[in-house]
């Protein structure tokens, strides 16, 4: 049969099988016009062939799409670019792709790592990268230096015992954040911040408001894990990002107004570039933040007799901040307060220490905070004054002499008959009620019109009603294979079919239908064809 190809302008014919498959048809078509096509690891350059608005795959044959004699197909030239990278999460158990530049395999581990953020929201002293084989990435290394190819698989862990605390943040259930919170205090405390920096990325408002409640500023850096408190050089620069910085990101414009409400030095806060939320919002185009805090930085702050620009009244507030922080830091001196980790604390060195970033759950890690949960049983009772000595199981045993059994108090047999009959009195009213709802059910639920009496001349049912023991075992069993060898059931299959058939827009509704039946059935038949199906079973037909 004929059918044409319009492409870039042109209308061409080509005579072609009902049975051919769409593959056989691009082919005749990069032949034809001399379509130059490429697949590397970078991307990909293919056909696509359209009809009736829906796009053809490359195992349909013709006919079984409903393509006839003079049909028309519209062929495109697209272009596919491949991730450069996939990084695994071991939190949410995904694969995200990394669509950036074969320049980035040049680049360090740090800057991966930033893009990573931009995408799952985490912040980056709250995981780690590790290559195929389990080696930890640092920052200060280059991806060549791990030897990462293109679309290399790379994988993501977190703190040990944080897997289920992180996956409460992601989903917002406070809740959950609330049960799996660390019993150590500077933990607790970075924990609380990581919360706020993450329910800003996310916009939970309730989970923002809760760590606002619990005294974390949005305008202060989520910093890094106390056990990294004496590793400043190797840290990320990105430690230095506060939650205010992940909502402007994000175009978080609820939480935006919550974090500038509780503090006005979040409009100024900046993050290790020098970027105010400002910046950070207008670099990635969200139009409503921007405008708003716009709005918000060049406003006047009203006193009783004078009134100052909000960037004045910023500096004002930071240089009283700074300050009280100059003389408190003054006043505890004296106290020979200790900064930073202390003697005793676990510290973090990169290269050095066993790794503790490997994603293990709150139950395999063993930490403290899981040890500390642990409940022990009081302490058995020992009454010595009614034990003897010379008896070993005086302990367990119970002394019978001091257990007194209380039992209930006798009824009268007449209150029990009284009783008895009470109850017979209101379930008889219950059953009374009961028929009369059915009745007035039955009643409003009558047809208008009389239905035809029930016709008592015999007919013949199909066979399957009629089916032998031995004829419903082939089928239950052709069922099975079928959901054994396609990975679906029949039902399964049958909304598969009809989704794709759906696609066709320009094709009416019987006629999309049909070709959904007609799929159903190829379906089947290639399964039977491959030997999914043995030779004795009949393939059954799915019904749409």
């Amino acid at each position: 049969m004929r059918i044409f190809i319009s492409f870039e302008g042109s209308f061409e014919p080509f005579d072609v099988s009902a049975d051919e498959t769409v593959e056989a048809i691009k082919l005749m078509i990069k032949d034809y016009f001399h379509i130059p096509l490429s697949e590397d690891k970078q991307g990909r350059r293919y056909l696509e062939l359209i009809y009736a608005g829906a796009a053809l795959k490359d195992s349909w044959s013709l006919a079984d799409v409903g393509i006839s004699f003079c049909s028309t197909l519209k062929c495109f030239v697209k272009e596919e670019d491949k991730p450069i990278l996939y990084v695994f999460n071991g939190v949410t158990q995904e694969t995200m792709p990394i669509m950036e530049g074969i320049s980035l395999l040049g680049k360090k581990v740090s800057d991966l790592r930033t893009l990573i953020t931009l995408r799952c929201g985490f912040p980056v002293s709250v995981y780690c990268l590790r290559t195929a084989k389990g080696l930890e990435m640092y920052d200060c290394n280059t991806l060549k230096d791990y030897r990462t190819d293109i679309g290399i698989t790379l994988r993501l862990d977190v703190w040990d015992g944080w897997k289920e605390f992180l996956m409460g943040c992601l989903l917002g259930q406070k809740l959950k954040v609330q049960r799996y919170l660390s019993k150590e205090g500077p933990v607790l405390k970075y924990q609380k911040r990581v919360v706020l920096y993450i329910a800003a990325f996310y916009g939970y408002v309730e989970l923002t408001e809760w760590a606002l409640k619990q005294g974390v500023r949005p305008h202060e850096a989520v910093g890094v894990h106390p056990y990294r408190a004496w590793c400043h050089e190797a840290l990320h620069a990105d430690v230095s990002k506060c939650p205010i910085h992940a909502a402007a990101e994000a175009g978080q414009l609820l939480i935006l107004k919550a974090f500038v409400n509780c503090s006005v030095l979040c409009l100024e806060c900046k993050n290790a570039a020098g970027q105010t939320p400002l910046n950070i919002a207008f670099k990635h185009k969200h139009k409503d933040c921007v405008l708003y805090l716009l709005s918000k930085t060049w406003s006047m702050v009203s006193f009783l007799k004078i009134s100052v620009p909000m960037r004045i009244y910023i500096k004002i507030k930071q240089w009283v901040l700074r300050a009280k922080s100059h003389g408190l830091h003054k006043s505890q001196l004296c106290g020979a307060r200790v900064f930073g980790a202390k003697v005793g604390d676990t510290v973090m060195v990169d290269g050095f220490t066993e790794p503790k970033m490997t994603s293990k759950s709150r139950h395999k890690a063993g930490n403290k905070d899981s040890q500390s949960t642990t409940r022990k049983l009081p302490p058995l009772m020992e009454k010595t004054a009614h034990r003897k000595p010379s008896n070993p199981l005086a302990i367990s045993q119970p002394d019978t002499r001091e257990q007194t059994l209380k039992f209930p108090p006798l009824v009268d047999a007449n209150t029990v008959s009284e009783l008895q009959r009470h109850q017979q009195q209101n379930q008889k009213k219950i059953t009374a009620t009961s028929r009369k709802r059915q009745n007035l059910i039955k009643n409003i639920y009558l047809p208008q019109v009389p239905l035809p009496s029930v016709s008592r001349v015999g007919y013949s049912h199909p066979s399957f009603y009629y089916a032998t023991p031995n004829a419903d075992f082939l089928l239950r069993s052709s069922f099975e294979s079928f959901s054994e060898h396609s990975g679906k059931t029949p039902r399964e299959n049958a909304i598969y079919c009809l989704a794709m058939a759906s696609a066709f827009k320009e094709k009416q509704w019987l006629q999309q239908l049909e070709i959904a039946r007609v799929l159903a059935k190829k379906s089947i038949s290639n399964l039977t064809i491959h030997g999914g199906l043995t030779a004795h079973e009949n393939p059954p037909e799915t019904v749409l």
